[in-house]
């Protein structure tokens, strides 16, 4: 232990001015923007390169989902796969130096068995018919969770035995830091996934609203930002906090007025085993159908009237986007401590003005929580699927016997006709 001591010093009493830097990275601005750009200011210059790469990241956006609820599924698991690597390569350049034993091919290993575990809890949910059909996957269904321990298990042994006399403190510091970023980024895109599945809306109006917040918070604070908003990020402001949060919740309104009209977004994402492709056919639920409320009396003097129609959609938006705009940026506070941490600018140079990946999907961690969560308490109940597959698997008697109790509960509330007898 003292000659770990030595040679490392202690490590748990370092300051943040001890913590190695990483190199800064290189700019991977297209050549062809850096000669158009040449003669404006680093501050115009900047501007217009957020601003083109912007409108080019929202045009893919719009094209995944022309291109339906699958690509978009691909997309949050790509995202979150990148988000990964961007966060796990700091530590490795961080602690490179120390050449820590099979780090990387441990924390490629555990983001495998979390998101085996997590995608597998999704078939369960959402693809009981298709279940159904394969034996297979009725065996892989049924000893999911223990086969998900037993990978888990398996890589957690590999670590222990990876343990190398001199390095024990950093290597259980990467283990930490491996666990923290796999609960960061395969958590919540899977709670992303199980939101999509509620409906596309439920998908893009939470998105969208960060994506919005994050834009006008932008262009309010670079013309009109004057008063700090907050240390961990000195460039923020009050001006851009609170017109990107009336900005949002406009957007959110209409945005949701919009997507509330067609079934392509507001119906629940399912599987079609018999055309063998996901689904957006229904009749819309109660929550996107028009319907007239009153308006209050000050209100009704200035539109003079007296009612308005709304989706009640529009009014659970109201909620999202003011999430998205006063908590969400929080997020983006968080991942800028932690950058000021390791001293670093960005996460990575993926885009260029932007940073990586990491930089531009902070907020929406947050928010893929919250909306989940708000779904659960005050949308929908749990979910029938899930209960289904749930009954299946039980013994012919234990089926048997929930079978009565549930016929006698729906005759005792009337729901079911007692049988005449003959």
């Amino acid at each position: 232990e003292t000659d770990i001591d030595d040679r490392y010093g202690d490590l748990d009493s370092r300051a943040d001015s001890d913590v190695p830097e990483i190199p800064p990275s290189s700019d991977r601005t297209p050549e062809i923007l850096q000669k158009a750009l040449s003669g404006l200011s680093s501050r115009w210059k900047n501007w217009w390169i957020r601003g083109i790469l912007t409108l080019t990241m929202i045009s893919l956006f719009f094209l995944t989902i022309y291109m339906g609820s699958f690509m978009l599924m691909l997309l949050v698991l790509g995202i979150q796969v990148k988000c990964f690597h961007e966060i796990i390569t700091i530590g490795y350049r961080v602690y490179h130096s120390y050449e820590l034993p099979w780090f990387r091919t441990l924390s490629w290993y555990f983001l495998l068995c979390v998101n085996y575990f997590f995608y597998g809890e999704t078939v369960a949910d959402y693809f009981a018919t298709f279940v159904q059909r394969e034996e297979q996957l009725q065996f892989l269904i049924r000893y999911h969770r223990f086969i998900s321990f037993a990978l888990y298990l398996a890589g957690f042994c590999m670590f222990v035995l990876s343990l190398v006399k001199k390095h024990y403190r950093l290597q259980f510091y990467m283990f930490a830091w491996t666990h923290v970023t796999l609960l960061i980024t395969v958590t919540q895109s899977h709670l992303v996934i199980q939101n999509l599945f509620e409906g596309m809306i439920w998908f893009l109006v939470p998105i969208s609203s960060v994506i919005c917040n994050d834009i006008t918070a932008y262009l309010f604070g670079f013309f009109f930002g004057r008063t700090p908003l907050i240390k961990l990020s000195p460039k923020k402001t009050w001006e851009g906090f609170i017109g990107g949060f009336f900005s949002t919740v406009v957007f959110g309104f209409i945005a949701a007025y919009v997507l509330s009209k067609y079934q392509y977004f507001v119906c629940p994402v399912e599987y079609r085993s018999d055309v063998n492709s996901f689904v957006t056919e229904c009749e819309p639920a109660d929550l996107f159908q028009l319907h007239s409320y009153q308006l209050p009396s000050f209100l009704q003097a200035v539109l003079r009237r007296d009612t308005v129609s709304l989706y009640p959609f529009q009014i659970h938006s109201i909620a999202l986007s003011t999430f998205a705009s006063l908590i969400g940026p929080f997020g983006g506070f968080f991942a800028s401590g932690f950058k000021r941490a390791f001293k670093i600018k960005d996460f990575a140079n993926t885009i260029p003005g932007h940073g990586g990946i990491m930089d531009r999907f902070d907020c929406q961690y947050l928010m893929a929580t919250f909306v989940h969560v708000y779904i659960t308490s005050f949308i929908r109940g749990p979910n029938p699927s899930k209960v289904l597959q749930q009954l299946l698997v039980l013994q012919p008697e234990q089926q048997l016997s929930i079978y009565r109790t549930l016929k006698t509960h729906l005759l005792e509330k009337g729901l079911l006709q007692p049988a005449l007898k003959v």
